[in-house]
């Protein structure tokens, strides 16, 4: 039996001796490995982080102490060990763990989290509460994959001098966001780590002496040197104690000065640097951590259509107009644009995790004569809302965003579904919101948008497509797909349009049209069908979503029409296979052929 089969108990990890933790630390990568394997899910950024996590468990009393993820796709080694080892094979399942942190789902599990930037912020708060209400233990924001220089953070840094007791942050350094950390910040912070110095020195040390008192005091003056010259002092005046930087794969070493670092944070606040290694124990995952960071199936790892045809279409434009520039922010493999940069470096830009820069960046680069493309998941543009509206739609500035992982995104949950950017955006004045169903109307619509100098909104799922004859959004907004005098089903978007067409296909009297714009809506096709019963089909909440413009815009025509939307339900979507969300949020062909049955 293995070591992790014979834990029952989340203490009894304080029980293994140092070479039982390391074994431990195997056998967990091996279920991390195996698991995605099946499922998919969060590869490299686990890997790297699991002797952290068991140093962790061996020293803190969890769930008594409390452990939070910046960002959340570093906790599989964290469910694993708080009992959830059973049940681990069915993480990013339906009905299964969740791929993130979630309070509903254990109590291990201390704040519910999917984006990146929160930890630190919200670990103060709840020492605040806590040191209030009078409790005693200990608060850890654990934070890694670049996040620590997400703008949030910062502002929890630097807001004030004074940090809680009995606060650890620790902060995983593997050099990396989800693709390589270029930003200034984060080049600072990691300066002389990076080069495996700290790991580099130590090696040489154990190879020439061993684990003898020669080592020790050597490892001693040099980590005093260390000290002395080191340029992270500046968390000093942050209010943290800094303790850096620490070889994250010695388990042995990590737990040893994670007790240090608990007693010192008895009297003030600790920040721990811990140099770590993404895809770590994964040979594929280590030397390509980008595309291992979150594969799909079998540890699949291509991109989605979508993005490989945004890339393309990019360098395509770029060729012929140099102040066209692309954005994204730390996702340059999953939006596209990695080729950009390969082909045409000097027209990109990745700012790392910090999508509210990459917006106002753009907006400054549109208000002095470029033309910015910002692509980016659509559950991540929700963190720069104000820079969107004040910074860009205010100024009527020509920012064009590509809204990746657009509808139901499936496994990844609650924390990244792509259903509220319609709500969003569609509300802003000067922005216009495109939804293509194809590679060609991506393409077309990019075009389209470089000519109309405003901002504009592109948004798209992964992988969908929807054929139905190509037409230039520049000659109609909108498509007739099929004409029915009877039922109009107006679909946004691929995965509805393929829904209307499959409904009405074999029905006379159903008409179909493909809404390739929300914002503007065609508001000539609409007057022409408002006699027909009229069912609007969205991947997107229904609360302020393309039903609720229509809706809105027949009543300030007064016109009375009968119509009903489908679209995604007044609540969270949790993870599981898009197809049963959609079933959840009853958008499916037998409620749809329901609903049209009443009305032919």
């Amino acid at each position: 039996m293995g070591v992790l089969e014979g834990l029952t108990n989340p203490l009894d990890i304080k029980k293994l001796k140092s070479k039982e933790l390391e074994q431990l630390a195997g056998e967990i990568r091996g279920e991390i490995f195996g698991t995605t394997l099946n499922n998919g899910g969060h590869l490299a950024s686990n890997l790297g982080v699991v002797e952290t996590i068991i140093a962790l468990y061996s020293v803190f009393d969890f769930p008594k102490d409390k452990i939070i993820f910046d960002v959340g796709h570093q906790c599989y080694a964290h469910k694993i060990l708080s009992g959830r080892y059973s049940q681990f094979s069915s993480i990013r399942t339906g009905g299964g763990l969740s791929g993130f942190p979630d309070r509903e789902e254990s109590e291990y599990d201390t704040f519910t989290v999917g984006h990146a930037g929160t930890s630190i912020t919200s670990g103060i708060g709840l020492c605040a509460a806590r040191d209030k209400l009078k409790e005693d233990y200990t608060v850890i924001s654990l934070v890694g994959d670049g996040s620590i220089s997400n703008g949030l953070n910062l502002e929890a840094l630097s807001v004030t001098q004074k940090k809680p007791k009995n606060f650890i942050v620790i902060l995983n350094d593997n050099g990396m966001s989800i693709s390589k950390n270029k930003n200034g910040f984060y080049q600072l912070l990691s300066k002389g780590t990076t080069k495996r110095g700290y790991v580099g020195s130590k090696k040489a040390l154990n190879k020439i002496f061993g684990d003898s008192f020669i080592t020790k005091g050597l490892a001693a003056f040099r980590n005093f040197v260390k000290r002395v010259i080191n340029k992270n002092a500046y968390f000093e005046n942050y209010g943290f104690k800094y303790v850096g930087v620490v070889d994250g794969g010695d388990v042995k070493e990590l737990t040893a000065i994670l007790k240090r670092v608990k007693a010192v944070a008895k009297d003030r606040a600790v920040l721990l640097h811990v140099k770590t290694t993404k895809g770590s124990g994964c040979k594929q995952a280590e030397n390509n951590p980008e595309n291992y960071h979150g594969v799909g199936k079998n540890h699949k790892t291509e991109s989605g259509t979508f993005a490989l045809a945004l890339g393309e279409k990019l360098n395509s434009v770029i060729s012929e107009d140099k102040s066209v520039v692309a954005i994204t922010a730390a996702m340059k493999d999953g939006t596209g644009l990695k080729i950009v940069e390969e082909k045409n470096p000097e027209n990109f830009n990745d700012v790392g995790i910090a999508e509210e820069y990459a917006v106002t960046l753009a907006a400054g680069m549109a208000a002095g004569g470029l033309k910015p493309v910002v692509a980016v998941y659509s559950t991540f543009l929700q963190r720069a809302y104000d820079q969107i509206m004040h910074d860009v739609c205010l100024q009527n500035l020509p920012v064009i965003f590509c809204l990746d992982r657009s509808g139901f995104v499936g496994m990844d949950g609650k924390t990244h579904q792509g259903l509220f950017d319609l709500s969003y955006l569609s509300h802003l004045p000067n922005m216009r919101v495109l939804a293509p169903n194809t590679k060609e109307e991506l393409c077309d619509m990019i075009d389209y948008a470089l000519t109309l100098n405003a901002p504009v909104a592109i948004r798209y799922p992964k992988n969908a497509t929807a054929e139905s004859g190509f037409l230039s959004v520049k000659s109609s907004l909108w498509k007739r797909v099929k004409v029915g005098e009877k039922v109009t089903l107006i679909a946004v978007g691929p995965n509805m349009l393929n829904l209307a067409k499959k409904c009405a296909d074999n029905i006379d009297g159903v008409g179909v049209i493909s809404a390739r714009t929300v914002k503007p809506l065609d508001e000539k096709m609409l007057l022409s069908v408002k006699d027909t019963f009229i069912i609007t089909l969205e991947e997107n909440s229904l609360i302020g979503g393309f039903g609720s413009m229509v809706c809105s815009f027949y009543a300030k025509e007064g016109v009375s029409v009968r119509m009903r939307s489908f679209g995604a339900k007044d609540a969270f979507v949790a993870h599981g296979a898009a197809e049963k969300q959609m079933q959840e949020s009853d958008i499916t062909i037998d409620s749809l052929l329901e609903e049209v049955d009443k009305h032919v």
